[in-house]
């Protein structure tokens, strides 16, 4: 039986630009339009467009609303002023990831709280789901993700492309990095965030519907002279990695926790109460039994998702969770989960490519990182 899958505003628009499509967490996404590595190289020295209409939006609205979302968070709410956003972990009660969020307070306004959350289009039902019942009867709740597009502007000149279409950002302090503003884009009302996904400066940006395919067009038309591409999920995903930025299902799910995934700096024990505490509390004081590592090969191959890591005997030690060529460091680079005996810099293992035991060194991460 053939699976029916769903489409974002953007399709018409990836269709006339030629994009190839991939079924995607339910979604038939562009995977690439002129290739990978055009498209990775433009993100990384100019300015690159993706449509991410495919990830969650959820509204919480009412005085509750901070209490009710930070009960479901590792990392401290409460600390956001409204205008900010942060980067957490959403667990279960065993201190598994349900899924890794961006949670954005918006401008109050002298209005109620609202906050929203992004999540990762894989777990749009389950975050819904958990998050909703969480909600019921102490905030207002309002899936957004069915009536809005999400539209992310990313690369060196991303600010510069904005600011042409009216946004004020003409310099970049006046939308700092995890900050949220309610504005106009080329005069269409949308929630800007200083965000991405990429590891390089940008912005994404919630508009509604109607609005996605002349914001689209828009920015294609205006970044012209500023070297802009539309960009697939193929470049997405070797950008994120560079960048060292977890997916989740590869490096994270609901038996992975944030200390062994590296993403211990989300969870404030000693913030709040929130659902998996207890279980972390425990997690942290145990020793690790396994790690994530960044890792380049050494020998000739590359390193796929689901590849055994392998010790000087050819055993089986870990899993490689990501790995691709990197366009920017012209070598093939990985992430994956080791004992911690071989998580030190420098320390070597091989990666079984399909039979063949390729070697492979643990490096600095992240693999990239953008001049300041």
């Amino acid at each position: 039986m053939t699976e029916t899958l769903a489409v974002t505003p953007l399709i018409g628009e990836h269709e006339a630009l030629g994009a190839r499509f991939v079924p995607y967490a339910g979604w038939r996404m562009p995977v690439q339009y002129r290739g990978v590595s055009e498209e990775h190289h433009a993100v990384r020295r100019a300015v690159g467009l993706f449509d991410v209409s495919h990830m969650g939006r959820l509204v919480f609205s009412g005085p509750r609303a901070l209490e009710v979302v930070s009960g479901a968070i590792t990392n401290d709410l409460s600390r956001l002023q409204p205008g900010q956003a942060l980067y957490t972990c959403c667990c279960n009660e065993r201190g598994g990831i349900l899924d890794d969020l961006i949670v954005y307070r918006l401008q109050a306004g002298g209005g109620p709280e609202r906050v929203l959350v992004v999540c990762n289009a894989a777990n749009r039902s389950k975050i819904v789901a958990h998050l909703s019942a969480l909600a019921a009867g102490r905030a207002d709740f309002e899936d957004q993700s069915a009536d809005t597009s999400l539209i992310a502007v990313q690369g060196p000149r991303a600010l510069e492309l904005l600011g042409s279409l009216g946004a004020e950002l003409a310099l970049p302090a006046a939308l700092p990095p995890f900050h949220v503003r309610e504005t106009r884009v080329a005069g269409l009302a949308c929630t800007l965030a200083r965000t991405g996904y990429t590891g390089e400066d940008g912005v994404e940006i919630v508009i509604a519907n109607a609005a996605a395919a002349s914001l689209w067009r828009g920015l294609l038309e205006r970044g012209q002279a500023l070297g802009v591409e539309p960009i697939g999920l193929a470049a997405r995903d070797t950008l994120r990695l560079e960048a060292r930025l977890s997916l989740y299902g590869n490096e994270l799910d609901e038996t992975t926790n944030p200390f062994e995934a590296g993403l211990g700096w989300t969870v404030k024990l000693g913030s709040h109460d929130f659902i998996g505490k207890a279980a972390l509390v425990e997690l942290e004081r145990r020793p690790r039994e396994r790690v994530i590592v960044g890792f380049e090969m050494v020998g000739r191959g590359i390193a796929r998702h689901g590849y055994p890591i392998l010790d000087a005997q050819g055993k089986a030690i870990g899993v490689c969770t990501s790995g691709a060529p990197s366009p920017t460091l012209s070598k093939s680079i990985g992430l994956a989960y080791v004992p911690p005996a071989y998580a030190a810099l420098g320390s070597e293992f091989s990666v079984d490519c399909r039979g063949r035991a390729i070697a492979a060194r643990v490096v600095k991460t992240p693999f990239y990182r953008r001049a300041a």
